[in-house]
């Protein structure tokens, strides 16, 4: 009894947000059958990614359909790469959900539909990547296994974990409503894909925030310098991640498209993809207005000072 006793409470405001989280998971459920891909196929004449994300205008001497194809691959991996992180996602927000068992059961719901949301989202990416391996030469690479990633991250500190969460689903809303929703040259199927996407994460994003807000509220100062550090590790990961993948996507574009490109074009295409990557999956997160004041209010000046100066070099690149 005493350890139930003991136990945090979801307060009156918060229990509001959770409530308000179940009833709009419920009323925008989805199915990937039913309401998405519906015998849907990819329309390879297209993009799949803008040119705001992949940074493709960049390589002015890449012909049409050689920028076109560029795209479709780094759609391919933006795919694996969402499924990839949303493995330590779901099983993360599994354990959060634990700390709400005695408490707040509408809290305790919107946790286990957050997470069943993103065991629907890695199905999707699991299912999207068989779509486009049928239709994409052969001797594309996942250079990282989703198990193994989550395995690592969840080592880490809670804080440093919903932090980096939360980063993640906040670049998700920039990167559709910015980015993806208003270009009319990109597959359709694609775009919808990362509209249903995109639909799932404005809710998640809330739990987000209100869970690592919690989680903050719980750790000693000490705990949280230790978080902090983990974050930067995090980050560290993540960008190794998009580095070996990058590497390999331009190594097999080349491969696949001209034997005529020259050792400055291709050293171009290399350093193209990584900046994509990285601006996709780092910067267009830490940039993002709000995590910068989430994160603000969350650290002391020299913690975030320890940040930046991670962050650094990232970011000039």
């Amino acid at each position: 009894m005493n350890s139930v006793a003991t136990l945090p409470r979801t307060d009156s405001g918060n229990a509001a947000r959770y409530a308000q989280l179940v009833r709009s998971s419920k009323k925008a459920e989805w199915q990937i059958d039913r309401d998405l891909l519906q015998d849907r196929s990819f329309d390879f004449s297209r993009k799949f990614l803008p040119d705001g994300l992949s940074r493709i205008d960049r390589l002015t001497f890449l012909a049409a359909d050689e920028a076109r194809l560029l795209s479709q691959i780094q759609g391919r991996t933006y795919a694996y790469i969402f499924g990839l992180v949303e493995r330590f996602i779901s099983a993360k927000m599994l354990d959060q959900g634990r700390a709400h068992v005695f408490d707040d059961q509408l809290a305790l719901e919107a946790l286990v539909r957050f997470s069943n949301d993103e065991i629907k989202h890695q199905e999707l990416f699991r299912r999207i990547e068989t779509m486009l391996g049928s239709q994409l030469p052969a001797g594309y690479c996942q250079v990282a296994d989703p198990n193994e990633v989550a395995r690592a991250v969840l080592a880490a500190s809670t804080w440093s974990v919903l932090a980096l969460t939360c980063h993640i689903e906040l670049f998700v809303q920039t990167h559709y409503s910015q980015s993806i929703a208003p270009r009319e040259e990109l597959c359709p199927l694609f775009k919808d894909v990362f509209k249903f996407h995109w639909i799932d994460e404005s809710r998640h994003v809330v739990l987000d925030e209100l869970e690592w807000k919690a989680e903050h509220d719980k750790c000693s100062p000490t705990a949280r310098d230790r978080a902090v550090d983990d974050l930067i590790a995090l980050v560290g990961a993540v960008d190794a991640i998009l580095q070996a993948q990058a590497a390999s996507d331009a190594d097999y574009f080349v491969r696949n498209v001209s034997p005529s490109f020259n050792v400055d074009q291709i050293a171009q295409i290399k350093a193209c993809v990584l900046s994509a990557y990285r601006w996709q999956y780092i910067v267009s997160g830490v940039q993002h207005p709000h995590f910068g004041r989430l994160l603000t209010r969350m650290t002391t000046p020299e913690q975030m000072a320890r940040i930046q100066t991670a962050l650094a070099p990232i970011l000039s690149s």
